[in-house]
């Protein structure tokens, strides 16, 4: 496993992080028992970054989370979590001082921590970026004072939105995360992640398969891409299949090789799909099918959509 340091903090972390929201049941029933064990393989195949948050499965990610750690020195693991969304619709969201402040104590309790090495505002584009830099950050930045939290971090798809806050808290932003932007179908993340490592800012790259889109299943129902990056990405797919390749092993390989990422989160659930992830970071993409599929996607490289709100994208 490689290992990156995290930004100006003090933490190196591994390109592969466990993405926490799979282990809540999200997706598919998973067992506690499985998820002791996909935690448990993600540790001793070396990955120590772990990602979560009480939106997941409404709190039973953190919860599940938490009992899988049970008897693990803490110093094994960076646990990074988050605030501020809790659901969907406007009563989902509450970037509020006072309730940031209630749900990191929340977020401890179900993992069974003493202190988060992150906590991260999460999806910050459906708030007030106003109330995010004035009333948000400087919460949680108290917080950090208190010793519950090591670092501060945030969230969310627009990068437009993610410079924006940063600008405006340089110095209580300690990474960024940005989603489906790091990935074969959309590198748009790349150029700004470059200019928040120049910053020392830790920079996490999450959703690799883009969702879903980047797998030979295919994006669920819901997912907000438009017709024109489902086709192309269902066309990816069938390159690989014709040649033995399974898309979503290149995505992730595509993804964990970038330099300009620090660590690269993927959703994981099983402990079969930890080693997958694994053995994805220890070999290098396959050129010739690199090349083809970013040839197919080049017509839809980089097309997103609007997430939040309107005035944040």
């Amino acid at each position: 496993m490689q290992y990156r340091p995290l930004g100006r903090t003090d933490l190196r972390v591994s390109v592969v992080g466990f993405g926490g929201s799979p282990i809540g049941g999200v997706f598919r029933p998973v067992t506690q028992s499985a998820a002791t064990e996909a935690v448990r393989t993600a540790l001793d195949l070396g990955i120590n970054y772990f990602d979560t948050a009480p939106y997941y499965a409404a709190t039973a990610a953190e919860t599940v989370l938490g009992h899988a750690l049970r008897g693990v020195p803490r110093e094994r693991y960076v646990m990074a979590s988050k605030a501020g969304r809790y659901g969907w619709g406007d009563e989902g969201f509450d970037f509020s001082a006072a309730r940031v402040i209630e749900e990191v104590d929340e977020s401890l309790a179900r993992l069974g921590c003493d202190y988060l090495d992150v906590i991260q505002v999460h999806d910050m584009e459906f708030g007030s970026l106003e109330k995010i830099w004035d009333e948000t950050l400087p919460a949680l930045d108290r917080l950090r004072a208190s010793g519950k939290v090591r670092f501060v971090g945030i969230t969310g798809l627009p990068l437009v939105m993610l410079r924006r806050v940063r600008e405006h808290a340089p110095r209580v932003v300690d990474t960024v995360l940005s989603y489906c932007h790091g990935t074969l179908n959309d590198s748009s993340f790349l150029p700004e992640a470059l200019k928040l490592r120049r910053e020392g800012v830790g920079v996490v790259n999450a959703a690799p398969l883009a969702m879903g889109l980047l797998t030979s299943a295919g994006p669920p129902a819901w997912h907000p891409a438009p017709a024109s990056v489902r086709a192309a990405c269902a066309a990816a797919a069938e390159f690989c299949a014709q040649r033995d390749a399974d898309l979503a092993d290149l995505a992730l390989g595509f993804s964990f090789s970038r330099p300009e990422f620090d660590c690269t989160i993927v959703g994981l659930a099983s402990a079969d799909e930890v080693r997958r992830s694994v053995a994805c970071a220890s070999r290098a993409p396959d050129p010739v099918l690199l090349a083809g599929v970013q040839s197919l996607l080049a017509p839809v490289q980089g097309v997103t959509w609007i997430s939040g709100r309107a005035e944040n994208n």
